[in-house]
């Protein structure tokens, strides 16, 4: 008899770990052999348990899950680990591919794809959703010889409170600007990162130590 997939689930929202765990229960051919509710458990668990797939939140507190992504890798390069997450961004892609995570799936994914995922990281593919495999290609694909061009200390101010999610209006107030100054910084920054928008922006200047 085939031997189930061993799952961990390491998710800080207990409404939600327990849905992924009665999902995967209902599944057969899957057994959910341990949860974690932080990253730093979930280090733990995954290197005590060694599960043949982990489902990794991203946004927790304490050691977040790219910290955990990282920290097993580097004690286990075996581990199959899925990145499940709330948030869309192309920098978790990116810093969760390089820590080692075989997987990204968003939370609103329909279980039917959580388990054809779970099963496909299990038998050794590399799955990301397409709408961020698109992206994450384009990024790829991008000319690596181009360097980006240095900000201004006052750009790099507008950067940092870009990437928090503040508007210009936000940002003209905390930096004592006009609108209009702060507009014409935010395109500056656009430019010399070749983003396409402030989120694209902030994703580049992370994954470039801008941040």
């Amino acid at each position: 008899m085939e031997q189930p997939i061993r799952v961990l689930l390491v998710e800080d929202q207990t409404l939600m770990r327990q849905g992924m765990k009665t999902i995967l229960d209902l599944e057969p051919g899957f057994r959910v052999v341990g949860e974690a509710a932080g990253g730093e458990e979930g280090v733990q668990k995954a290197l005590a348990l060694r599960p043949d797939v982990i489902l990794m939140d991203v946004q927790m507190p304490g050691m977040n899950g790219l910290e955990a992504i990282a920290a097993i890798c580097g004690a286990w390069p075996e581990a199959k680990i899925i990145i499940l997450t709330t948030f869309a961004r192309e920098d978790y892609v990116f810093e969760g591919v390089r820590s080692g995570a075989r997987g990204f799936l968003l939370k609103d994914t329909p279980a039917e794809a959580l388990v054809q995922t779970i099963r496909r990281v299990h038998a050794g593919d590399v799955f990301i959703q397409p709408e961020l495999a698109s992206r994450l290609l384009r990024e790829l694909l991008r000319p690596q010889s181009a360097a980006i061009e240095p900000l201004t200390d006052r750009e790099h101010e507008v950067l940092v409170l870009l990437a928090q999610g503040h508007s210009n209006r936000e940002i003209a107030e905390r930096l004592v600007l006009s609108e209009g100054t702060v507009k014409n910084h935010v395109s500056n920054i656009l430019g010399k990162l070749q983003a396409e928008n402030r989120t694209h922006a902030a994703d580049i200047a992370r994954r470039h130590g801008l941040l």
